[in-house]
């Protein structure tokens, strides 16, 4: 493509992420307000799962909670817990390493961690 063109049309994929104090609609209406003035001829919403709040007072992830002796900390970022969240199905996130840096350039696990969490997770699973 010649870099002198003008193209006749633009595809722009977005990624909002919203905390779970934001509904669906909350979060939706908010990025179309965002490109009102940005003469968007078409708005297709093609996946949208809301944020989730901890489930963590439903028995089966308290019971999940303290059997692997975890902490819970809040999740800075979306996971598929939501999805399970909405059906209303608990779930959290656990695994070792630092959740700060997901997805990063520097993203690692400490092998000497994983180990534990394994331990930890079948004790749970075999109860």
């Amino acid at each position: 493509m010649a870099t002198n063109v003008i193209p006749d049309a633009c595809t722009l994929v977005v990624n909002f992420r919203y905390a779970p104090d934001r509904s669906e609609e909350e979060a939706e209406a908010f990025v179309r307000d965002y490109f009102a003035d940005c003469g968007v001829d078409e708005f297709v919403v093609d996946d949208h799962t809301g944020g989730a709040r901890p489930g963590l007072t439903h028995p089966a992830a308290a019971a999940f909670m303290a059997a692997v002796g975890g902490e819970a900390r809040p999740k800075f970022g979306w996971t598929d817990v939501a999805r399970f969240s909405a059906l209303g199905v608990p779930a959290v996130n656990y695994g070792p390493g630092a959740q700060l840096l997901a997805h990063k350039v520097d993203e690692r696990v400490e092998a000497a961690l994983i180990p534990e969490a394994e331990r930890r997770l079948v004790d749970w699973l075999t109860g």
